[in-house]
């Protein structure tokens, strides 16, 4: 471990799920949602990802010609154990019948439980946009069900689908996703059918559910692939 670590505490005025996905898609290290920003945290200096975020909101001011008020403020602090207090911070949810929890906390009776720790890949269950995709699940899935999880991350979905009694295949287009949704169907006794690093069309299978909780740009220009599935 380093002496000195690097925190960039970002600040947006609106637009906060767009700046959410911008950095699931692009920042290489995990990141900790506030309600008005986000705090980024690495051993290296994160000026570039700053730069990169000032970028990405000057274009989407362009695109949707309003202001958006922004701050990005490096500090460097000293290396304490920053893991294990932003573990303390990360607390499970419950989201319908499901509940998702990190595995330093206990499982919650009567409840479909999720475990799932905090890492590179996107999917904790505290993204809106997860949330609301969980709740599908519930809504649709029946046992038995074939169900392709495209985009998988932290492969959250796709465990729970499983839970709920479906046969899953996923795939990620990032290698890190693909070995943490690995990583975690084994933390919850669970196993994909398959799972492969690529795209959709990878597969010449047929399913009676297909979830992808990706950005909206990619799902529009992926949509033919996934009606094909």
């Amino acid at each position: 471990m380093q002496e000195y670590y690097y925190e960039l505490v970002v600040q947006v005025s609106s637009h906060h799920s767009l700046f959410s996905d911008f950095l699931s898609d692009t920042v290489p290290v995990g990141f900790e949602e506030k309600d008005d920003g986000f705090v980024i945290r690495s051993e290296d200096s994160l000026k570039t990802i700053a730069w990169g975020i000032e970028q990405f909101c000057e274009a989407l001011q362009k695109a949707l010609n309003e202001t958006i008020e922004i701050e990005c403020v490096e500090i460097k602090l000293k290396n304490t154990d920053w893991v294990e207090q932003y573990q303390k911070s990360v607390e499970p949810l419950s989201i319908g019948k499901f509940y998702i929890h990190p595995t330093w906390t206990p499982a919650k009776v009567n409840f479909i439980n999720i475990k799932i720790d905090p890492a590179l890949a996107f999917g904790t269950g505290h993204h809106p946009t997860t949330a609301s995709s969980l709740k599908a699940l519930l809504a649709y899935i029946k046992s038995g069900d074939r169900v392709l999880d495209v985009g998988c991350g932290s492969g959250i979905l796709g465990i729970g689908a499983m839970k709920l009694g479906a046969i899953v295949d996923a795939c990620d287009t990032d290698a890190i996703s693909v070995d943490n949704s690995l990583v975690n169907a084994e933390l919850n006794n669970e196993k994909f059918h398959n799972i492969w690093e690529g795209s959709c069309n990878v597969t010449k299978s047929k399913y009676n559910i297909v979830v992808a909780n990706i950005v909206a740009d990619v799902l529009t220009f992926i949509a033919k692939e996934l009606k094909m599935h």
